[in-house]
């Protein structure tokens, strides 16, 4: 268990196209109502289902593409019907479990990264009250937002998980660092 910061967050900008998509198959998931923010209370019991949700989700979900699995190339988000997916199924999938054990919504946010590729990726950002933490399905460790060195471009709103809001900025805590020392 460690602590962060939180990712600097922006205005509201455009929803990505798979969670759309998602949406119109699943409105269960979607239609909710507004909520107020609210950060999980990160505790050592927190922690561990955090940790084997992250964990258990990685190990059971076989990789495959969007074209591999769908047939297209289009951006295509969902549970793992099939147990394979692309980074969207895996996220979306911690997300539902952990909305299943009773963890707040507001805290659990899907988020669009650029990865250490610049390829476009799909993590789970957990609003704790120790900052911003992230589930990832290329790397078993939860990791800070700012430990991951991926660009961070958007993730849902606390309040509304149909309102994405910008995020532009690295997760570097190194170049932050230096960033600040610089400046």
């Amino acid at each position: 268990m460690g602590t962060a910061t939180s990712a600097p967050v922006g205005a509201k900008t455009s929803i990505p196209y798979g969670w759309v998509d998602f949406c119109s198959r699943r409105p269960d998931q979607c239609k909710v109502s507004v909520l107020p923010p609210m950060d999980l209370k990160l505790t050592p019991k927190t922690w561990a289902i955090l940790d084997r949700v992250n964990r258990e989700v990685n190990g059971y979900i076989v990789p495959v593409s969007n074209l591999e699995h769908w047939g297209t190339m289009q951006d295509h988000w969902d549970y793992p019907v099939d147990g394979k997916g692309d980074c969207k199924i895996y996220a979306l999938f911690k997300r539902k479990l952990l909305l299943d054990a009773g963890f707040p919504r507001q805290a659990l946010l899907m988020t669009v990264v650029h990865d250490l590729h610049g390829e476009g990726h799909a993590i789970l950002t957990v609003k704790t009250d120790k900052g911003d933490f992230v589930l990832d399905n290329l790397v078993n460790n939860i990791r800070s937002w700012d430990a991951t060195g991926y660009y961070f471009v958007k993730r849902q709103s606390q309040q509304n998980p149909n309102i994405w809001v910008s995020i532009n900025s690295r997760g570097d805590a190194a170049v932050n660092k230096h960033q600040k020392i610089v400046n």
